[in-house]
């Protein structure tokens, strides 16, 4: 598997984001080895915030969110998938499919070895930290969902999204802060957006970005719809705490917080929210109230014993 490496030089000076850098390796499922990043703030043996990205951002995305969650009290941890950010990025699309970002990062929570966590989670984060909570629920205390789900092939998908798709495969370059920017419902400063593009030097480094809509399984013949139908089945199961906490104006998840709370019997009554004047990255447009919500919704569950 080639994998590149995004130069340490490239995330000097970005605005808002001056947290130091913590690596893991972990396997790549092809006897090799992948470096993966997080950032890490707050009191060593807190209860954990699991903070996790989606498509096509990085932990950048929570830079907001960190320092109110950590001067809060709480070890937060914000992990940089595989293709994205400071984590390593193999360059084929053909490496990178739905179970092995589940595995990849199941390594990495075990390598960590991550306990009593509230996991935090946005679009692609969802897709795979729901399934880390559902296939390890002994680590996990609470959930917080914003804008995602798990699919299974089953339902309407939006237009929204199937426009996105399609064009992140035809589109000849991938402007990541430009993208970010559309997904936004408040203007992104252009110093903003371009620390967004500072983890890929050039096209190379995005196989990740661009191959992540294709993996979104909304066939039911898709090869990840069993593994999702069974963390479904056990989120079904879950009875702690379990928040939705999605955007106004977010056209590709729209709906997608009804379906968790009908499903989840955690959530039942919940505080669920819907955050005002946010689009797809809730955290980028109102990263701070996102922040107050976690912690409100924190401080008013138990730990799980």
């Amino acid at each position: 598997m080639q994998v590149l490496r995004t130069p340490d030089e490239r995330f000097e000076g970005l605005p808002g984001y001056a947290f130091a850098p913590h690596y893991r390796d972990i396997p790549d499922g092809s006897g090799g080895e992948l470096r993966i990043h997080n950032v890490e703030e707050g009191p060593d043996q807190a209860d954990v915030v699991l903070c996790m990205h989606g498509e096509p951002s990085w932990s950048y995305l929570y830079r907001k969110m960190i320092p109110l969650l950590a001067n809060a009290g709480y070890r937060t941890i914000a992990p940089d998938l595989v293709g994205f950010g400071r984590s390593d990025k193999p360059v084929g699309t053909e490496s990178y499919t739905y179970q092995r970002h589940v595995d990849w990062m199941t390594a990495w929570l075990e390598a960590l070895d991550l306990r009593h966590i509230t996991l935090v989670c946005q679009d692609w984060g969802g897709l795979i930290g729901l399934r880390l909570a559902a296939e390890n629920p002994a680590r996990f205390d609470r959930i917080v969902a914003a804008n995602t789900g798990l699919p299974i092939g089953e339902g309407p998908v939006s237009d929204a999204f199937r426009l996105w798709r399609k064009a992140s495969q035809e589109m000849p370059t991938m402007p990541i802060g430009q993208l970010v920017q559309t997904g936004c419902a408040r203007e992104v400063a252009p110093e903003i957006m371009a620390a967004y593009d500072a983890p890929f030097p050039d096209e190379s480094y995005k196989a990740g970005a661009r191959i992540f809509p294709t993996l979104v399984p909304i066939e039911a013949d898709d090869p990840a719809v069993p593994a999702n139908r069974r963390a479904r089945k056990a989120l079904g199961r879950w009875q702690k705490p379990f928040l939705t906490a999605f955007s106004d104006s977010d056209p590709i998840t729209r709906g997608g917080d009804a379906i968790l709370q009908q499903e989840v019997p955690g959530a039942k009554g919940q505080p669920h929210t819907c955050i005002e004047r946010a689009g797809h990255f809730l955290q980028e447009d109102a990263g701070e109230e996102f922040a107050r919500v976690v912690i409100d919704f924190m401080q008013r569950s138990p730990r799980a014993s």
